[in-house]
């Protein structure tokens, strides 16, 4: 047992690394900011056993054609920088709300009439939040 009790004296290490999860979530959040997305928020879902994921992001954008813009740039970085694609989008047709989902991440793009009919900061407002600009 000699080994073991040689880890309780051991040097420990203060420096984290990068995990896939948070790559993606930064990449996500500098892709929105790049596009101009507005009002940026996200929402941690981790201690929330009801949700579906680890992290929503929330932002919107005041035309049909930025949403487009943001979400396909979302897409494009994630892929880019992250070797990410998502699991499924949906809303590009309408482009009222896209939907990016990356399983632990998922990503909303909302015009602003959308994101205030559908309040999801307040159905999901046991969650910790950030607002997030540049």
């Amino acid at each position: 047992m000699e080994p073991l009790s040689l880890l309780k004296s051991r040097e420990k290490k203060t420096v984290t690394r990068l995990t896939k999860n948070s790559k993606l979530f930064k990449t996500i959040i500098q892709a929105i900011l790049d596009k101009k997305g507005e009002n940026i928020i996200s929402l941690d879902l981790r201690k929330i056993p009801e949700a579906s994921a680890d992290f929503f992001i929330v932002c919107e954008a005041s035309s049909t054609t930025q949403i487009k813009a943001i979400a396909d740039y979302v897409e494009d970085q994630a892929k880019k920088l992250c070797g990410e694609v998502p699991y499924r989008h949906e809303g590009k047709q309408a482009a009222q709300w896209v939907l990016i989902d990356y399983i632990n991440v998922v990503v909303h793009v909302m015009h602003p009439e959308a994101r205030n009919f559908y309040k999801l900061e307040e159905m999901w407002s046991d969650a910790a939040s950030q607002m997030h600009e540049s």
